[in-house]
């Protein structure tokens, strides 16, 4: 009995390799709210405002198991030529990453990494907007693994070379 959890002896140590992601921190590197017609846009309006989300996701390496992965959030509302408001938040993680798979390790780091911080800075972008007049902005949860396999396609569609420096 003693010998099956050594299955995946892959340290030579006799004990089994298991694969940890940790949340060592989380912080707001950045965060913008700019609401440039109040008090005018705060009233009553007979249009829906159109809202526009950009998300991207951001990875730094910063020792052998650990890496900062930034969530970056835009959103800005608008009613015909008439912005109502611009908010912007860089918000990251610090994760610890042990016995991740190399093939594996990219997908952690935009997908899962990501996905885990997501809620918080769902919440501040919520509390900024609400601060700012309006309704909060909670905004849908978001497909990681759709934006990582988009990014793939993108990259395996440039031209070799392309984006590289002389």
């Amino acid at each position: 009995m003693s010998d099956q959890n050594t299955n995946n002896d892959a340290d030579g140590t006799g004990q089994p390799t298991v694969a940890q992601l940790r949340i060592l921190t989380q912080y707001v590197k950045d965060a913008s709210f700019e609401n440039p017609n109040a008090p005018q846009s705060l009233g009553p309006s007979e249009e829906q405002p159109n809202i526009s989300v950009r998300v991207d996701v951001g990875v730094q390496r910063l020792s052998d198991t650990d890496y900062e992965v930034a969530l970056k959030l835009a959103a800005e509302a608008k009613t015909k030529d008439r912005t109502m408001f611009l908010v912007e938040l860089d918000y990251a993680g610090l994760f610890r990453l042990i016995n991740i798979p190399e093939a594996n390790l990219e997908a952690v780091l935009v997908v899962e990494c990501p996905r885990q911080i997501f809620p918080f800075a769902r919440r501040i972008v919520a509390d900024l907007t609400r601060d700012g007049g309006y309704p909060p902005l909670m905004i849908d949860p978001i497909d990681f693994v759709s934006l990582y396999q988009q990014r793939r396609q993108q990259m395996a569609q440039e031209p070799a070379g392309a984006g590289q420096p002389n």
